[in-house]
This record gives C-alpha cells, structure tokens and sequence, in this order.
C-alpha cells in the first residue's frame, strides 16, 4: 500500500515538473502574450492583400501567418537571452524563466534556433525574392535585443525588424517590393517606434540605472 501511494506521488511530481517546464518554455517565447504576434501580422497581412490586389493565395497567407509566429517566438527567446543579467532587476521582467533561472541559457538559444529553423523550412516554396530578404530579416531579429547596450535609439532597430514582414509580403506576391511596399515600410517602422517607446517608459527608470538605451 505504502509501495503504491509512493509511485503515485511519484509520478505526480515528476508530471508536475514537466508541466513547469513546458509552462517555462511557454513563457520564454510568450504564447500567454499573443499581443506581439498581432502586431507583426497586422501590417504584415495588409501588405499581402495589397501586394495580391486583395486576392491572395490562401497558401501564401498560410506560411506568413506561422513564419510571423515562429519568428516572434524566436526573437522572445533571443530577447531573454541577451538580457539575461538585467532582466532579474527590471520590475517588468524580473519573472521571466531566465531570470528565475528556470531554464538556462543554452535551451533558450537551442528554442530560437529550432524556431527560426523551421521558419526558414516553411518559407522555401516561396519566390527567390522572399528568401532573399528572409536573411536581413533574421539576422536583424537576432540583432536587435543586443543593440540595446549601445544603440541610441533600440526602437528604430526594432522598427526595422518589424516591418521586414512587409517587403518580404509584396516581394512573396510580385518577385520585388514596389514603392509602395517601401513606403509601407517606413511608416511602419515609424509607427512600432512610437508605441514602443509608450512601452518602454515603463522601464525607464531600470534601463537608465542599468545603462541599457532607450527612446522612452
């Protein structure tokens, strides 16, 4: 009896240990945070249906939804960890699973790796054009988080990274970016700017005491 009620606890802790875990990684690309993800597609998809003249290929439409989530995934993942060391001192993001030390930072790196892997597999029937863009668009994803130690202005770079979803949306339909995927580009860009510097003035006071630099 006393055999049996041991298992049980047993194997309860060790399912409870796998749910923190996947809770965990959940968090490190923030599936409980699906806001991010909105904010890519909208402009990204708008791009699409103005590149396809309203009419685009639902399969098309398919790949930038899941490529849009995969690469926000993996950029998070980056995120946490480059900013691994501060993170813990920044009220905000002090609950993070880096900063709690609940997964560690090779793992983190290995989920962003996996992530842009099949982001990169998934865009690859697409025209040469988007493929192409598909390289600044990662590295500059990579990029970002760690322009923040130097960068006057880290929101304008994450502006770019932002709206690289658009080019690549009219270059998928066209096999180039017209000047009016351009102009899209740019005010985008302008547009992520200003709500995140709304954002980041949250953290102002962490950033200016950690020398981390910021538009806010």
């Amino acid at each position: 009896m006393n055999d049996n009620v041991a298992r049980q606890d047993e194997a309860r802790s060790r399912w409870q240990k796998v749910g923190a875990r996947i809770d965990a990684y959940e968090r490190l690309i923030r599936l409980d945070k699906p806001i991010g993800t909105l904010l890519l597609l909208w402009p990204t998809l708008s791009a699409l249906w103005l590149a396809s003249f309203g009419t685009p290929s639902w399969v098309v439409a398919g790949i930038f939804v899941l490529g849009t989530l995969l690469m926000r995934s993996a950029g998070c993942a980056v995120n946490d960890y480059a900013d691994r060391e501060f993170d813990a001192h920044v009220e905000r993001t002090a609950r993070r699973p880096l900063a709690l030390r609940e997964i560690e930072p090779w793992e983190a790196l290995a989920v962003a790796a996996a992530l842009a892997f099949f982001a990169l597999l998934l865009i690859t029937p697409l025209n040469r054009a988007t493929l192409l863009l598909s390289v600044p668009a990662l590295a500059i994803s990579i990029a970002y988080p760690f322009f923040k130690r130097f960068f006057l202005l880290p929101q304008a770079f994450l502006g770019i990274a932002f709206s690289f979803g658009i080019p690549m949306a009219f270059a998928s339909a066209s096999d180039g970016v017209s000047e009016l995927g351009w102009w899209m580009f740019g005010i985008n860009l302008f547009w992520v700017m200003a709500y995140d510097t709304e954002y980041a003035m949250v953290d102002r006071r962490d950033d200016v005491k950690l020398g981390l630099k910021t538009s806010a």
